[in-house]
């Protein structure tokens, strides 16, 4: 797993999970950060500058991996690798969900930078972090079942 770390609201729900299936989780990010000790999880800090923690997530992401972001256009990076996305607040962005993602995102930095004010969105509460959780542990279950282009060997 890895987490896009900066300001993500969910770590310890990650490591909670990661622990439960033993998972190694890299947390990414461009300042030092306190993570728990344990061989499962791994600090990762890359030098500052836009979108180095991004590239060294998507560089290193491969088909099944799980990522946990909610900057679209890494998700739509690691998406194209055949990883599995989730943001904090519990929605999947996978193949058929990442076209409108990117699309609204693009249309909200055109409003912004048109004068348009915009919302964040809601903040992020109690209900979003149970979203979270729940959507993660389902995730995990998919991600670690065969995958379903895998050749099938016969039995003879």
């Amino acid at each position: 797993m890895f987490i896009d770390s900066d300001a993500c609201p969910v770590k310890d729900e990650v490591y909670r999970v990661a622990g439960r299936y033993g998972l190694h989780v890299f947390v990414v990010s461009n300042r030092m950060i306190a993570v728990p000790q344990s061989p499962l999880i791994e600090r990762v800090v890359v030098e500052a500058g836009p979108d180095v923690a991004d590239d060294w997530i998507a560089e290193r992401v491969s088909d099944r991996d799980i990522v946990i972001t909610s900057d679209i256009p890494l998700a739509a990076r690691c998406v194209e690798k055949g990883a599995f996305v989730i943001e904090p607040k519990g929605r999947l962005l996978d193949r058929d969900a990442i076209g409108m993602a990117l699309a609204m995102r693009n249309l909200m930095t055109d409003l912004r930078e048109a004068g348009v004010m915009t919302s964040n969105g809601a903040s992020f509460g109690k209900a979003d972090r149970s979203r979270f959780l729940s959507a993660l542990d389902t995730l995990v279950v998919r991600a670690r079942k065969p995958h379903p282009r895998a050749p099938m060997h016969r039995i003879e």
